[in-house]
């Protein structure tokens, strides 16, 4: 059986698991794995998806499962990123006990839902499901993605889900070769999803990977072409899973990176300083 998720189109045997441990064949079927498995649940600020310019102040009930579909070395949250459903504990909701939950949290500034910490959109099905029940009750519907899913997974998740974060992890296909992904298709994500909702970009800045002004430059005025009004996060390194031996970015060389951008665009904002 053919994964049809993402770009990695991974050819999974009955009984197995694709690449980001979330995805199975059983029976001949694609099925999510993690449906309603979650492993982190917190009543997050807003600000913190990292979400400038939606509902600031507010705070989202906050929620993630397991597995990725890309294998990024500085990655945050590789404990549940890269792990399976055999590696973690997890607590099963409904996408109905969940809506519920972010519900009763109205009184402490919750607005809605967002989906993140692990890949969501590997997951989408719970995704859709979990954002319309919200929906449903007035709430909103935040996710943070790293964008490397096919169009029509997109379309599922869309008439649901009001505001994006979205990783544009460089502007070079060699790179997102080396991460697991594909450049393309986050592009292809991006412009979609500015269409229907809310979006803000972030960029990670991770030295000798991405921290060239060259770059900076064609990232954002490719994001100009999309929408020049779109926010664009770029955030510090901190040293982490595969790259623990490399020195946090610099924060004059993001402050220059930022002044590069803004010549681009109109909303540009430094993070992890």
């Amino acid at each position: 059986m053919i994964c049809d998720v993402c770009p990695r189109r991974c050819n999974i045997e009955e009984g197995k698991r694709g690449f980001c441990k979330a995805r199975g064949n059983r029976g001949d079927r694609n099925v999510s794995l993690s449906y309603g498995k979650l492993t982190s649940i917190a009543l997050d600020p807003i600000e913190k998806k990292p979400l400038a310019r939606f509902h600031p102040g507010s705070r989202v009930l906050s929620v993630g499962s397991f597995g990725c579909n890309m294998d990024c070395p500085f990655c945050q949250n590789y404990s549940i990123a890269s792990a399976s459903e055999d590696d973690v504990r997890t607590r099963c909701l409904s996408p109905g006990e969940l809506a519920g939950m972010a519900e009763e949290l109205r009184e402490e500034g919750n607005i809605g839902l967002a989906f993140t910490y692990n890949e969501p959109m590997i997951g989408y099905e719970y995704v859709r499901d979990a954002s319309m029940e919200a929906k449903a009750r007035g709430m909103k519907n935040v996710v943070v993605t790293n964008g490397c899913v096919l169009p029509h997974i997109l379309d599922e998740v869309l008439p649901s889900v009001d505001a994006f974060n979205i990783d544009l992890k460089s502007f070079s296909e060699e790179t997102y070769r080396m991460l697991g992904g594909d450049l393309s298709t986050v592009q292809n994500f991006i412009k979609k999803a500015a269409e229907r909702s809310h979006v803000e970009i972030t960029t990670l800045i991770v030295p000798g990977m991405n921290d060239r002004e060259e770059e900076i430059n064609a990232l954002s005025g490719w994001l100009r072409s999309v929408d020049r009004s779109i926010p664009l996060h770029i955030t510090r390194f901190f040293p982490r899973r595969k790259m623990s031996d490399r020195k946090p970015t610099d924060v004059d060389l993001l402050r220059r990176l930022c002044a590069a951008a803004e010549k681009n665009l109109d909303d540009v904002l430094i993070g992890n300083v």
